[in-house]
């Protein structure tokens, strides 16, 4: 154990109910620590956690039965280690990382929490490079991004990438992968935002505020048709993926983070059963000709590691769009909900650290 006093409870953000985070949110004072630890699971003090869109959708979406509340919110985080539990981390370990999906359902204990558990594999050493804020929301959107660039396909120098999303986390981490690959990337967000995709490293940059997207993809990509599409903001509507025979290569592949409905309305029940519908359409049957490919993020401890060393060698870049202090995480997810964070947005648990 850490010469470190560690409390029996702890504050900690818990969804306790159905509803928007504000309803939904409760700040405990009195969270249990988890200080029963299995083989490989390490204790944290968490430093910072950063919110993930997934997480409001699921408290809006989920009844209690299936979401298993109470728990503690969020995945990814960084923090310190506190207990190493005999494991190859040392108490005082910098680290970043995060509670994956099936982690998170069997103990409850999520990332908005002063301290939390997590195994081994999830977790690596931050580098110094990057401050406990800026290394809090690498994980879930980065190896989403990873996913999908680097594992998905066959990448090769030269070939060209579109980007639907390309201010989203996803959709940056993205941008900043495939240059790493060596292709040419065009990546699409709203003309505010142009300045931040292009400093992610995009070559070319399309305004869908002033088009509709899959007409303008249609009309300038023809003749030279992308290899990839990534979808990284997940839209129920299915245009961009039912056009993109025009301006797709058929040999290469549309990947998407999967239709994500805005609410339960029947416009948006429409859009997800059209979605439904194109993505299992039969090519013989008019469906498209490219591969598609519904990206899921699974934990990988070598592609963590990889994506590490791509911080520490300065070639990703943390994306941070705004830092809250604990008590104000409500606000942070008030931030979420607009939809126009460029990057990720973070809650420092541990008000003294960058």
């Amino acid at each position: 154990m850490s010469d470190t006093i560690i409390p029996d409870v702890q504050r900690a953000w818990v969804n306790v109910r159905r509803g928007a985070p504000a309803q939904a949110l409760t700040l405990k004072q009195d969270w249990p620590v988890p200080k029963n630890l299995a083989p490989r699971e390490v204790l944290l003090k968490v430093q910072a956690a950063a919110l993930n869109p997934v997480g409001y959708k699921l408290f809006k979406l989920l009844p209690d039965f299936i979401a298993g509340r109470p728990r503690v919110a969020e995945y990814d985080l960084s923090g310190v280690v506190v207990d190493a539990n005999g494991t190859q981390f040392s108490n005082g370990d910098q680290v970043y990382g995060w509670v994956p999906s099936d982690q998170l359902r069997k103990t409850n204990q999520g990332a908005l929490a002063q301290y939390t558990k997590v195994s081994t594999d999830s977790i690596v050493p931050r580098p110094p490079n990057v401050t406990p804020t800026q290394a809090a929301g690498f994980t879930l959107a980065g190896q989403t991004a990873y996913a999908a660039i680097m594992n998905s396909i066959d990448l090769k120098p030269g070939q060209t990438v579109f980007v639907n999303g390309g201010s989203t986390a996803v959709g940056a981490f993205a941008i900043q992968l495939a240059k790493i690959r060596g292709a040419k990337v065009t990546a699409s967000a709203s003309g505010k935002n142009e300045e931040f995709v292009r400093k992610m490293g995009a070559d070319e940059f399309v305004d869908y505020t002033k088009v509709s997207l899959p007409h303008y993809l249609v009309k300038n990509n023809s003749n030279a048709k992308f290899d990839y599409v990534l979808e990284a903001v997940g839209l129920s509507d299915p245009s961009l993926y039912t056009f993109s025979d025009a301006y797709l290569s058929p040999n290469g592949a549309f990947m998407t983070v999967g239709p994500q409905p805005k609410n339960m309305s029947s416009s948006e029940l429409l859009n997800i059963s059209k979605s439904m519908v194109a993505m299992f359409r039969p090519k013989i049957l008019g469906g498209n000709k490219a591969r598609f490919i519904n990206v899921f993020v699974r934990n990988n401890p070598d592609d963590n590691k990889e994506f590490q060393r791509y911080v520490a060698e300065g070639s990703l870049k943390p994306i941070v769009d705004s830092v809250y202090e604990f008590d104000d995480a409500l606000k942070a997810y008030d931030r979420a909900m607009t939809g126009k964070a460029t990057g990720k947005i973070v809650v420092k648990v541990d008000s003294s650290v960058d």
